[in-house]
């Protein structure tokens, strides 16, 4: 192999996402960026007074509920809405099927689970990799209390530095190019509630108008109600 060729061979190389452990944990490296499952970053939102202030809390309350409820999180990612759920004492199914994005997850379920913050709300998620269509399609079990789903949308400040690492995730992750099966698949486990992720204007999963919709200032979180 030339000089030329073997420098654009390691070049190339260099410029692969690569998967590393560090002493934070494990993380994706790209281009300079780093992408890590932490849910850690997310223990002030959990706290009393505030967990009740956040959209998806809001979303998915149930009043006078009885016994534990049930969630599956069929777009978990690395986890982070999940994690809302948790504290809001559901038992959540997180289904990823992306192997690196699964490897974070994991990873950030594991150190989540040594964190006394944390450990307890750790206790209720449960990672199962798989795809989410086939999942719901082949679930026998007791109907779920509530679905959540968060189909990827663009990010419009792609110049910033978020913008920059939801690129690096959607590299990984390709946005839902199946919503009517997505949503069919979730529709027929027959919830209580499915609960969907939505930029502020954008518009009904699968043209599906929903029961109520609780919004933000950048989304807004469509309901339907079963």
């Amino acid at each position: 192999m030339s000089r030329r060729r073997a420098d654009n061979a390691e070049n190339t190389a260099e410029n692969r996402p690569v998967l590393r452990r560090d002493e934070d944990g494990l993380c994706l490296v790209w281009d300079g960026m780093v992408l890590r499952g932490d849910l850690s970053r997310k223990a002030d939102r959990l706290q009393s007074g505030r967990l009740q202030q956040e959209l998806l809390y809001r979303a998915a309350k149930f009043r006078h509920a009885e016994g534990p409820l049930m969630a599956i999180d069929a777009t978990a990612g690395l986890g982070e809405d999940s994690l809302i759920l948790a504290a809001a004492g559901y038992n959540v199914t997180l289904l990823e099927h992306n192997p690196v994005i699964a490897d974070l997850l994991e990873d950030a379920l594991q150190r989540a689970a040594a964190d006394p913050a944390l450990s307890e709300i750790a206790g209720r998620m449960h990672l199962v990799r798989a795809d989410s269509i086939a999942f719901m399609s082949e679930y026998e079990g007791p109907s779920p209390d509530l679905i959540y789903l968060d189909p990827m949308f663009p990010e419009k400040q792609k110049n910033s530095l978020t913008g920059k690492k939801l690129q690096m995730f959607q590299m990984l992750e390709i946005p839902c190019g199946n919503e009517e099966q997505l949503l069919q698949a979730a529709l027929d486990l027959q919830p209580k509630r499915i609960v969907i992720k939505r930029p502020l204007k954008g518009p009904h999963l699968a043209g599906r108008k929903p029961s109520y919709a609780i919004t933000g200032k950048t989304v807004r979180y469509d309901c339907i109600v079963l």
